[in-house]
């Protein structure tokens, strides 16, 4: 998975007053929860752009300026509810012996038969919760709905991977192909009807007349 760097500054002064200081000065206050003991840093409102507005995951490098650098992800993040400029953000450490949860993004592949004869496409779920080791969390999970028809459903069991969990029941519904007004409706077996309609055709040209055509006897 792809890092981010976010260069930051370790801070000592917690309260209300150095909070609103730092935020005064463009700079958000920042948490770290995991390791032995809950650090707080500080860094540029900026430096979260490529990691708060964008669908994709990724692990944070954080890159103290005393030179220690932590692998952390981003757990929870505030918002101001007016200007939604970032208030406050928390991270949690990473450990490469250590499984971590994260919320990972679906990507859809392929077409489906469903949705090139009229039925719409719903994503259930865009992300998906996924538990392991650091080194073995995915960039994103492939969904394929080319095999799906009308009123199909690609369930979590289909993203399942080796190196991964996905912390979801059996039965969580990834997409579905949903009825449209205009959709024709598809039916499995229309090949074997149109095979069955040649072949009845073909025994009455070849065959006796039917009954209700036979000549009147005199």
């Amino acid at each position: 998975m792809k890092s981010i760097t976010i260069n930051g500054s370790q801070r000592e002064s917690v309260g209300k007053k150095a909070t609103k200081a730092l935020r005064n000065a463009g700079q958000v206050p920042c948490v770290l929860y995991g390791g032995d003991q809950t650090m707080h840093f500080s860094a540029p409102e900026l430096a979260f752009s490529k990691l708060v507005y964008t669908p994709n995951a990724h692990t944070v490098v954080i890159a103290l300026d005393n030179g220690e650098t932590l692998d952390a992800v981003l757990q929870d993040i505030q918002f101001h509810p007016v200007t939604d400029r970032i208030l406050h953000v928390d991270f949690y450490r990473l450990f490469e012996d250590k499984e971590i949860a994260m919320d990972i993004p679906v990507h859809i592949i392929g077409t489906s038969k469903g949705v090139l004869n009229g039925g719409v496409l719903r994503r259930n779920r865009r992300k998906l919760r996924v538990k392991a080791l650091p080194k073995n969390l995915p960039d994103f999970l492939e969904a394929d709905i080319t095999p799906l028809k009308i009123g199909g459903k690609l369930y979590v069991t289909a993203l399942e991977g080796e190196d991964y969990k996905l912390l979801h029941t059996d039965n969580t519904v990834v997409v579905q192909i949903k009825t449209a007004r205009t959709a024709i409706v598809e039916d499995e077996d229309e090949d074997e009807d149109e095979l069955e309609g040649a072949d009845t055709a073909a025994t009455t040209e070849g065959g006796d007349a039917p009954a209700g055509d036979a000549p009147a006897q005199e």
